[in-house]
């Protein structure tokens, strides 16, 4: 895919060399010469130009990237103002970064593609990591829903799989069993594999070596976990 990046400051700057990196194409943008040296090596194309400045603007590639992300922060007027201008010249798709609540409302105004919030979803993360005693890996899909992948508390050893019964009780659909299997490598030393099991056996017995991957909201993954801790 095709990206611009708007703002090459602290975030912008690692989500172009990421984007890059992952094999995508790159066009950067910033008012900032600096910001520009110390990542145009590792983008297609960048350019040293005032984004709000409508006429500097309309040199960018803005109708022939797939997506534009606004990565600028810490300067709510720029922010909006490109981001106006960016629909004004009909970008297909376009992100944009909010660092609060009023910055969100007004982002949310012009009906972009996604509003990004890498802060508080950074916070959020940690505090739910904290809260699980980082033995819960988490990714959230929408406002109300998660996706959990967590080691089977020792409470849990020996039960069926399907004894479980999440769902009735705690709303969590079960997405997958990842069985833990402890085999010898070359050198004769013992190691832990995991292997997706979608499907199941209705007598499989969880091991402790097992990880279960669950789907469902955060308050109620959060009464399990803190039932069998």
């Amino acid at each position: 895919m095709k990206y611009l990046i708007i703002g090459l400051g602290h975030y912008g700057g690692i989500l172009a060399e990421e984007l890059t990196a992952l094999g995508h194409e790159v066009v950067g943008v910033d008012k900032d010469e600096l910001h520009v040296d110390r990542v145009k090596d590792k983008m297609a194309t960048s350019f040293v130009l005032d984004a709000t400045d409508e006429a500097a603007l309309s040199v960018l590639p803005v109708k022939n990237v797939d997506l534009v992300i606004v990565a600028i922060g810490d300067n709510f007027g720029a922010s909006v103002r490109i981001v106006s201008l960016l629909k004004k010249g009909k970008a297909k798709r376009i992100c944009a970064r909010a660092v609060d609540d009023v910055h969100k409302a007004v982002l949310d105004a012009f009906s972009i593609d996604r509003i990004l919030t890498p802060e508080q979803d950074a916070a959020r993360m940690l505090a739910r990591s904290l809260e699980a005693d980082a033995e819960v890996e988490s990714f959230q899909v929408d406002e109300n829903n998660s996706v959990f992948k967590f080691r089977l508390p020792k409470k849990l050893v020996g039960y069926h799989a399907n004894d479980l019964e999440l769902e009735r009780e705690f709303g969590l659909k079960v997405i997958s069993l990842v069985r833990g299997n402890r085999t010898c490598n070359c050198l004769g030393i013992s190691v832990l594999e995991h292997n997706v099991a979608n499907e199941f056996p209705e007598d499989y017995e969880l091991s402790g070596d097992d990880m279960l991957v669950c789907y469902g909201p955060y308050e109620r993954f959060m009464q399990f976990w803190k039932s069998v801790r």
